[in-house]
């Protein structure tokens, strides 16, 4: 397919790089606009990296774009859970059957392979930081604002809102007739840490798992990275007994480990440094509909964000784009109908991931840890 149509593509995270990519193989000519510097050049935002648990949705979509066997290079498979008790006791869960895993990927190190493929293409033009501060639905245009403060007013053919969960775009749909919204926040928390490699950068802790060290009423996970490291994050409530809101010091935060995370504090020398210099994140589920709005639409995170829980939201925004090639493919050039059958496709089943990953932060929090689970688990497996 060629073609002249010029689209925009507001966000440049892992959904709208990946779309800029697919469209820009059937001949459109993208212009990707990021808020944020230009994480090639070492821009990334620190303490906002949660790895990814990719499977296999991800995996189809990027192979769409002959980008699936070099990420999958750099993963590291997880073939089960690995949950740590308070005293160190180890247990673990398979995923599935035997040969059955999820991938542990770097959200940077992802982003950055696909903004690489994304700029080997002549109709592609990317630009940072590029903030979108106003759109106009009936005109087709948005206006961005540069770092340093100048306004930029750009038109297009097709407007793509990827711009993540509190989406410019999203927000000026919202003031459509009969638009329905929703966002609902999570009383809980979270800090990224790190377990750094050990010697000559091996791994401290089992390389080939999702570790959780499940306390009830909060939790810390950490995924593998091929440098031998780890990244950890801690999901804490905001306020009650165990909250950031009384973890204010560093002897506040060292007495709070020592009792609940022993065995991990023993290998985590930068705990205090990480907790109080990166960020705290906020866990926000979002709904919307309709995605579309004459030539503009939402998808990824600036549709649906979903806590991270179930280790669906890439993979679930990267099946939006390849759902969306493939409409195209079949009903392009009528981008009405391209538009009708893509949110008739995904609206549903961005909804479902979100209530299952709500469920499953229950389960990851308070029930793993329990010996009935447990039990439960090992016959569910021999089931199967």
């Amino acid at each position: 397919m060629q073609s002249k149509e010029k689209i925009a593509i507001i966000g440049g995270g892992l959904s709208g790089s990946l779309l800029a990519i697919c469209l820009a193989k059937r001949g459109f000519n993208i212009q990707l606009f990021e808020r944020r510097g230009d994480i090639r050049k070492g821009q990334a935002e620190a303490g906002r990296s949660i790895n990814l648990a990719l499977s296999t949705r991800g995996i189809e979509a990027l192979k769409k774009v002959d980008l699936a066997e070099k990420v999958l290079n750099d993963a590291i498979p997880m073939n089960g859970r690995m949950m740590h008790s308070v005293k160190g006791e180890l247990t673990y869960q398979a995923y599935g059957k035997s040969g059955q895993y999820i991938n542990s990927v770097s959200r940077s190190g992802l982003n950055i392979k696909l903004l690489e493929l994304a700029d080997e293409y002549d109709n592609v033009e990317l630009f940072f930081n590029h903030r979108c501060v106003d759109i106009d639905l009936n005109i087709n245009t948005a206006t961005l604002e540069t770092k340093n403060g100048e306004q930029v007013t750009i038109t297009a053919d097709i407007i793509f809102g990827s711009d993540g969960a509190y989406s410019a775009i999203r927000s000026e749909m919202q003031k459509t007739n009969r638009f329905n919204y929703s966002q609902v926040y999570e009383n809980y928390g979270y800090k990224e840490l790190e377990i750094p490699p050990g010697p000559g950068g091996s791994f401290l802790i089992d390389k080939n798992a999702l570790h959780i060290w499940p306390r009830g009423e909060f939790m810390m996970i950490a995924l593998p990275n091929p440098d031998g490291s780890f990244t950890c994050t801690l999901f804490l409530a905001y306020e009650g007994k165990n909250s950031f809101e009384n973890l204010k010091t560093k002897v506040d935060v060292t007495a709070f480990f020592e009792t609940h995370f022993p065995d991990a504090m023993a290998i985590m020398p930068g705990y205090l440094e990480d907790f109080f210099n990166n960020p705290t994140g906020n866990l926000v589920t979002i709904r919307s509909n309709p995605w579309v709005y004459k030539n503009f639409a939402l998808i990824g995170d600036a549709a649906h964000a979903i806590i991270p829980f179930y280790g669906q939201g890439m993979n679930c925004s990267f099946e939006d784009v390849s759902a969306l090639d493939e409409i195209i493919e079949t009903h392009y050039p009528n981008w009405n109908k391209i538009f009708e059958k893509y949110q008739e496709a995904r609206i549903i089943n961005a909804n479902a991931i979100a209530d299952l990953a709500c469920k499953n932060f229950v389960e990851m929090r308070d029930l793993v840890g329990q010996k009935s689970f447990i039990h439960f688990k090992h016959i569910e497996h021999e089931l199967t």
